[in-house]
């Protein structure tokens, strides 16, 4: 089990303590993400005329566009994951019937070259054979 962490955190120049069983580091970055959405809003000039709770809200609005948006490119990627991995999966069936075919086919070359060259050893005796009875 996680050792439960607090660390102190500083987020739209008001400090915080986080507390959970994630890393300093994780928690941290939590902070900073967040604290990156407030500078973002700081900026503009419409923002600093809202409210404290508007300006809240649309943070948190963004933050959940963010996470909306990150939940559906998952999506995606793993789509193309699972398409990407019934590909290979294809790929190799289609690599294993092909090498089958191959061993197959060299097979059947071996087998014609046998059956050509005891050809050739027959019509070497026959060759012989005719000679020896034309003389």
């Amino acid at each position: 089990m996680n050792k439960f962490n607090d660390i102190e955190v500083i987020i739209n120049n008001k400090r915080y303590t986080l507390s959970g069983y994630e890393s300093e580091e994780y928690l941290q970055k939590v902070a900073s993400y967040i604290n990156s959405k407030h500078n973002e809003f700081k900026n503009k000039d419409a923002y600093k005329f809202l409210d404290s709770d508007l300006r809240n809200i649309l943070v948190q609005i963004n933050i959940a566009d963010d996470y909306f948006k990150n939940k559906d490119k998952i999506k995606e990627i793993e789509a193309e994951n699972e398409q990407k991995s019934n590909e290979i999966f294809d790929l190799k069936h289609e690599l294993i019937s092909t090498q089958t075919k191959l061993s197959s086919a060299q097979a059947e070359i071996e087998e014609l070259k046998r059956e050509i060259n005891e050809a050739q050893k027959k019509i070497i005796r026959l060759e012989t054979g005719l000679n020896d009875s034309r003389r």
